[in-house]
């Protein structure tokens, strides 16, 4: 009963970082944004890296896992394992509203890059990667694969990271699934 509910915790605490409501209603981190939008917004004249998706799919899986991206030990896989944590809207086209975009940068509706920018900045605790770069490009490439394999209905596999879930709210959020 511990675990499924230290699972519970986790799942709602993850919510709010991908579509839920758990910083809406209620959550002590509610309120204004905490990041600037503008450093998660496309620039103006933005023009993203080109190349072949293959291959740019294939380098961004390789940065899907990658933990040296942040600053915390995180990868996009610690929150995404198995399609954790996203919520009924990946599923559709971006641009569309995210809830973490909303609730701690202000920001109505995002781009699958901006999206990936404020994931870097927030849960993974870095800068944001260089708008024209091919590691924003090969993330992007690989995360529209994954959005590919999504399906809304099916329940996700427990997160293995959800026996000791991260703060949302600290400053730089510790991994629960760093080694010690």
């Amino acid at each position: 009963m511990k675990t499924l509910s230290i699972a519970l915790l986790f799942s709602i605490t993850i919510g709010g970082f991908s579509g839920g409501s758990a910083f809406a209603a209620g959550n002590p981190c509610a309120g204004k944004p905490e990041i600037d939008a503008k450093s998660i917004t496309r620039p103006q004249g933005y023009k993203p890296y080109a190349g072949d998706h293959q291959k740019l799919a294939k380098a961004g899986k390789k940065l899907w896992n990658d933990t040296k991206l942040s600053t915390n030990g995180f990868s996009c896989n610690t929150c995404h394992q198995n399609h954790g944590a996203f919520q009924e809207s990946f599923a559709k086209p971006f641009p569309h509203n995210v809830a973490m975009a909303k609730d701690k940068a202000g920001m109505k509706t995002v781009h699958l890059d901006e999206m990936i920018q404020a994931c870097m900045v927030m849960p993974m605790a870095a800068k944001p990667l260089p708008w024209n770069s091919r590691e924003l490009a090969a993330l992007t490439a690989y995360t529209l694969d994954v959005q590919k394999t999504f399906k809304p209905d099916a329940k996700a596999p427990a997160n293995p990271c959800s026996a000791k879930p991260a703060n949302p709210c600290a400053a730089k959020p510790a991994n629960p699934c760093a080694k010690k």
